[in-house]
């Protein structure tokens, strides 16, 4: 049995992605970014290893390429056209997903997106965040976010939803909600034996790959 996860939706059209597990370590030609929480998109070219890249998006349309993205917490999103041709992979914290990360994925796409698959992320069940977060949050969404996104917590605190908020920047985007899969949705910081979390491991976590691979 495969380590990895694996989307109904991107799976229907016939496309060779994953969402990592710790026992995943990604396809061997795999080409991703340095990530650092922003909303730069990369699109790589025909001998373009992007490793240098700074960028948070990752995008090809050149046949048979895997692009990928590394989390251990934040959201990690697969995007893909119906034919399969033009890919892309978005790695969504609270930062990036505030500044239009999400927005900035289905854009980079040469035709439009037919899926776009979420994948594990720490769920609200374990991500209490601050008043800052709150307030950029509050700034990207309005005063009222997503039902459900935001629960109080303890004082000048409250529980996140990290999903819910990519889902409505998905459907502000224009994917329809027919193409947004939520099926390989976990919450990393619940579950060890499966994945890294920062959250709970802190700066000795590992990272989980993800990553999605145009049709050839």
């Amino acid at each position: 049995m495969s380590a990895r996860l694996h989307d109904p939706l991107l799976e229907a059209l016939g496309i060779e992605h994953g969402f990592g597990t710790r026992a995943d370590p990604g396809p061997a030609d795999l080409r991703r970014p340095r990530q650092v929480h922003g909303v730069a998109v990369h699109r790589v070219g025909a001998r373009d290893d992007a490793a240098r890249v700074e960028a948070d998006v990752i995008t090809c349309d050149w046949p048979g390429v895997a692009v990928g993205v590394v989390t251990a917490d934040c959201v990690p999103i697969l995007l893909a056209s119906a034919d399969g041709r033009s890919v892309a992979a978005v790695h969504a914290g609270w930062r990036g997903l505030c500044a239009g990360v999400v927005a900035a994925g289905v854009a980079a796409l040469s035709a439009p997106p037919a899926v776009a698959a979420v994948g594990p992320h720490v769920g609200a069940c374990c991500y209490e965040v601050d008043a800052p977060v709150l307030e950029a949050v509050r700034a990207r969404f309005g005063p009222e976010p997503p039902d459900g996104a935001v629960r109080p917590g303890r004082a000048g605190h409250a529980w996140l939803d990290l999903g819910a908020l990519v889902a409505a920047e998905l459907a502000r985007a224009g994917v329809p909600q027919r193409g947004i899969g939520r099926a390989s949705v976990a919450c990393t910081a619940c579950d060890p034996e499966r994945f890294h979390s920062y959250r709970r491991d802190g700066p000795r976590s590992g990272r989980l790959v993800h990553f999605v691979r145009s049709r050839a």
